[in-house]
């Protein structure tokens, strides 16, 4: 069968080749219609040439054939209809005009000419219409056009529009094309699938997939969506491998959309938070599933920073979209909040999740925490440098960073269940529900299946946080996971990693399952579809997690090699990670959702290992991460990872620094080498006690070796490479030090203060938020040091200044921030969220330092 669409009418269109191997062959159309998304309540009706059904007055489907028709018949399925007739002697005895009696579950049969060892080619025309007179006109214009006319204008032959001129606009396509190992064959389908996948009717409305999974097995006596719906997590996948093929105006339009699917205040029936983006939705944007998913709602955050930074859209374009979507999106994606849409109640503390990516679970999950931290630094650089809104940017940098510093100390188990072979009993859980992922709390059960230990779940969505820039590829706990998602040697409920081989090549290509006691799948004991919460159920092996590997191992490889891969490194990976999808694929390049495993019992469908079941095929999800991995091989870079996002973790756990580490070294600590702490970007604090002899003094060092180290040759508060040792004027106490490696200005503040110091003016004033702005006086603690603490608020634009007069006549701001006050300069901004702060200000270098207490 040859399958396509006329651009110009609403039909679809048929050539068929049938070929009879023995004589007396009668071929059979036989139609089941589901008119508007049901088969309960459907009218059919035939005449000597065609096949019709309807449902009400409005909807309206017509059925012609180039081969003249023998006999037709309308009837109800399973009582009067073609399939029973025939399966009662092969004989078709009935002919009914009409299948009405109000309307019901009708299949329509027209029989062709008989057959004897021959072959015949025929073209059939399904015609669609709000009229029984619009959709044979639509029928009769394509079957009069014909194949080759019709077809030409479906692939854009000539001055036609259509695919090819689709795909020859795709810029990136081409040079892919190297790092496919199938000679870019799923990569073009890939390609059509995705685009394919946008509403004809709602621009820009990319859903998950064309199916309904199992969908011969689910009732269609009401109406169904199945995967035919939008979900902003799969939406975004689309979006972005439509980006790294060359579609620059796809992914823009979608974008566009995303406005329609997010909660505001005059969405229906809701009275509580906005700025989330809804669950799932028809195309229209109407309301079906509305619990929660926080990574639904930072990854529009994440497309609109991917358009603005391919100059897709503008400063003021992505301005625009900030105010309107972004900033309430980052807003509730930094604070949360009671949602209240129907019967959904709940409060959102993020990055707690009321569900992660798979929709079943509750509580703190990597994949879903990877997101959010990545859509609040997205958000606040969008804030930062287009929309001019610093105080947004600096609270969402807070929150991403509190968000950060809880990955390990509340997903990380170091007490875990997998401790044989090489597993060590540490690795990342699937998702716990309180801030414990040591408690051995139970985690709720789906799918037919029990609750279970959190412990015993293992997931590989960890690796988002690397995928995104939150963990580099070598972390250690990143590692430490991997050993045990990819023991083979677990029980198979728990067990996550297979591996396949297929016709013609001995290669065994690895395959994950989602993670250990999923229930999403085909029953074990006979291999018949899923049936919701029946046990006995297993989730099977999904592609697109191949492709997810692929893309960490990617990074690993680039870890590992200190930077670029020469062309085996990378072949070698594309020989694994792509080839493995390529195999995936079904003969007509569709990528499935699922693949059988092998576990259990076969006979239902007799799937062979590594075959696509019957749960969705073509997945959105799956063509997009396999169209990623191409682009990103291509590159040598992940195509939706987030440079932001990676400069800011990339190794001092969530704040910028121009060196991994800084050490005190000095007479207190025979100068030994005491790591300091990084408190700031760029800032460093020490609080070191020294003696009461006269000669003690420190300096700072880089690398603990004395290669770069920084003394002071003036001393004026600004270190110097290679500088004199800086000396302790103040006598024995305790010293609170700070180094800005960005700047070299340092402080050396002695706890307790004293009189007696010098300073250039006779008082500074502290000037902010927390006081209103009126004058609070500042305590002279060392000669032209003056410090206080500051308790400052949880509102997004917490800010000071320092006044000299208490007037404004002299005051000193930052322009950079560099920590370098300003005269007159900008207001400094707290980034680190609510708490007490100590802040100094030397008014003589005018350095200054924020250091939260």
């Amino acid at each position: 069968k040859h399958i396509f669409t006329d651009p110009d009418r609403q039909s679809l269109f048929m050539r068929v080749i049938f070929t009879a191997n023995d004589t007396n062959i009668t071929p059979y159309i036989l139609v089941n219609p589901h008119m508007n998304n049901t088969g309960s309540g459907d009218v059919g009706f035939v005449s000597e040439d065609s096949l019709s059904a309807r449902e009400g007055d409005s909807v309206y489907m017509t059925l012609k054939s180039s081969q003249p028709f023998g006999e037709t018949s309308a009837g109800f399925v399973g009582q009067s209809d073609g399939y029973t007739d025939l399966d009662d002697n092969g004989v078709m005895d009935w002919n009914f005009d009409s299948a009405d009696d109000g309307g019901g579950n009708v299949a329509l049969t027209a029989q062709l000419p008989t057959l004897n060892n021959e072959s015949v080619t025929f073209d059939v025309v399904v015609g669609f219409g709000d009229s029984l007179e619009a959709a044979t006109a639509a029928a009769d214009g394509s079957l009069s056009d014909g194949y080759t006319a019709v077809l030409n204008k479906y692939n854009g032959v000539g001055s036609d529009i259509g695919w090819e001129d689709y795909l020859a606009g795709l810029s990136n396509l081409p040079a892919m094309i190297p790092q496919t190992g199938d000679d870019g064959h799923l990569l073009y389908a890939s390609a059509m699938v995705l685009k394919a996948l946008e509403d004809k009717e709602n621009a820009g409305a990319l859903i998950a997939s064309l199916s309904i999974p199992w969908g011969d097995t689910i009732s269609a006596d009401a109406s169904a969506t199945g995967y035919r719906a939008v979900w902003p997590r799969d939406f975004y996948q689309v979006a972005m491998a439509l980006l790294a093929l060359g579609d620059t105006q796809t992914p823009l339009v979608s974008f566009e959309y995303l406005d329609h699917v997010q909660v505001d205040a005059n969405t229906p029936n809701n009275s509580g938070a906005t700025g989330w983006f809804l669950q799932k939705t028809p195309v229209d944007g109407t309301l079906e599933w509305y619990r929660v998913q926080l990574d639904q709602t930072a990854m529009p955050i994440m497309l609109g920073w991917k358009l603005w930074q391919a100059g897709l859209l503008s400063d003021s374009e992505i301005t625009v979209w900030y105010n309107t979507m972004l900033k309430p999106a980052a807003e509730f994606l930094a604070n949360g909040g009671q949602v209240h849409l129907l019967d959904n109640n709940d409060t959102i503390t993020p990055p707690r999740t009321q569900q992660e990516r798979w929709e079943e679970q509750f509580g703190y999950s990597p994949s879903t925490t990877a997101a959010v931290i990545t859509g609040l630094l997205a958000a606040a650089d969008i804030a930062e440098n287009a929309a001019a809104d610093p105080g947004a940017a600096a609270w969402y940098k807070t929150k991403a960073d509190e968000f950060e510093s809880t990955v390990e100390t509340y997903m990380f188990t170091t007490t875990g269940t997998h401790v044989s072979g090489n597993d060590n009993g540490q690795y990342f859980l699937r998702i716990t529900q309180n801030e414990d992922p040591n408690d051995g709390a139970n985690i709720n059960g789906s799918n037919g299946k029990p609750a279970i230990n959190e412990k015993e779940v293992l997931d590989a969505g960890f690796l988002e946080l690397v995928r995104y820039g939150v963990r580099r590829p070598d972390d250690p706990d990143v590692l430490d996971s991997l050993v045990e998602v990819d023991d083979e040697t677990l029980p198979d409920n728990l067990r996550l990693k297979y591996e396949f081989t297929f016709p013609g090549d001995s290669t065994a290509y690895p395959g994950w399952r989602r993670y250990g006691n999923d229930g999403y799948g085909e029953r074990t004991d006979d291999g018949s579809n899923y049936i919701g919460s029946a046990g006995d159920q297993r989730g099977r092996v999904w592609p697109f997690f191949t492709g997810e590997r692929g893309h960490f191992e990617l990074e690993l490889a680039k870890a590992n090699a200190g930077g670029a891969l020469d062309a085996a490194s990378v072949a070698a990976l594309r020989d694994v990670y792509v080839r493995a999808l390529e195999n995936y694929a079904n003969e007509g390049l569709m990528l499935p959702e699922q693949v059988w495993d092998g576990v259990g019992v076969n006979a239902a469908h007799n799937y062979t290992t590594g075959e696509g079941t019957n749960s969705a095929t073509p997945l959105a999800w799956t063509h997009a991460e396999y169209v990623k991995l191409v682009k990103s091989l291509t590159d040598q870079n992940t195509w939706d990872s987030y440079a932001i996002v990676r400069d800011r973790y990339g190794e001092t756990g969530g704040l910028a620094s121009t060196y991994p580490q800084v050490y005190f070294r000095g007479t207190p600590n025979t100068w030994g080498t005491t790591p300091m702490t990084l408190t700031a970007d760029y800032t460093w604090v020490i609080t070191p006690t020294f003696g009461s002899a006269g000669n003690e003094r420190f300096k700072l060092d880089i690398n603990g070796d004395w290669s770069l180290n920084f003394g002071d040759n003036q001393p004026d508060g600004i270190a110097d490479q290679g500088g004199a040792d800086i000396p302790i004027t103040e006598g024995a106490g305790d010293y609170t030090i700070t180094f800005n490696d960005q700047t070299n200005a340092y402080t050396v503040i002695k706890q307790g203060g004293g009189g007696g110091f010098a300073s250039m003016y006779p008082q500074v004033y502290f000037r902010g938020t927390p006081n209103t702005w009126e004058t609070t006086p500042m305590t002279l603690v060392a000669d032209n040091t003056w410090s206080i603490n500051v308790t400052f608020g949880n509102t997004p634009s917490e800010r000071f200044k320092f006044d000299i007069n208490g007037d404004w006549t002299l005051n000193f701001g930052d322009n950079q921030p560099d920590g370098i006050a300003d005269q007159t300069g900008n207001d400094i901004l707290i980034t680190e969220g609510p708490g007490n702060y100590t802040i100094t200000f030397n008014d003589q270098s005018k350095v200054y330092t924020v250091v939260k207490n």
